[in-house]
């Protein structure tokens, strides 16, 4: 599905990406609407495994939901932490696998984050 051909091209105001692994990339982009108020969208983009493009996942997150989100996130992530996974380390994982290299918004949507260079080129992680 081409989210350029079903969806308004919003320019992120500020974006954060996260790799993780080799196939999967969240994207967390504060945009604004048409009347400056602001919203978050999460994606996830996974790299299909015939190397044909990439599947995405997108939620719309409001401002006044953002409190509720976050607290029934942190619940939910506490509860496996520590109801389901007591022995798990967690931990473990926080080692950056991949370095991210953040760049400056372009053809893909992307906007930089708080460090990145304004006009460092794409990456191609994920073409929009």
């Amino acid at each position: 599905m081409s989210y350029e051909n079903n969806e308004r091209k919003a320019d992120s105001i500020y974006s954060k990406r996260i790799r993780a692994g080799k196939r999967r990339t969240y994207f967390f982009d504060v945009r604004a609407t048409r009347g400056n108020d602001y919203y978050l969208t999460i994606t996830e983009s996974r790299k299909r495994f015939d190397d044909n493009g990439y599947d995405r996942q997108k939620i719309f997150l409001y401002k006044e939901d953002f409190n509720k989100f976050v607290k029934g996130l942190s619940e939910t992530v506490d509860y496996v932490k520590i109801e389901l996974m007591p022995d798990f380390d967690f931990d473990a994982f926080n080692r950056e696998d991949f370095p991210e290299e953040e760049s400056s918004a372009d053809s893909s949507g992307s906007a930089p984050a708080q460090d990145s260079q304004p006009d460092a080129p794409a990456e191609d992680v994920d073409k929009w």
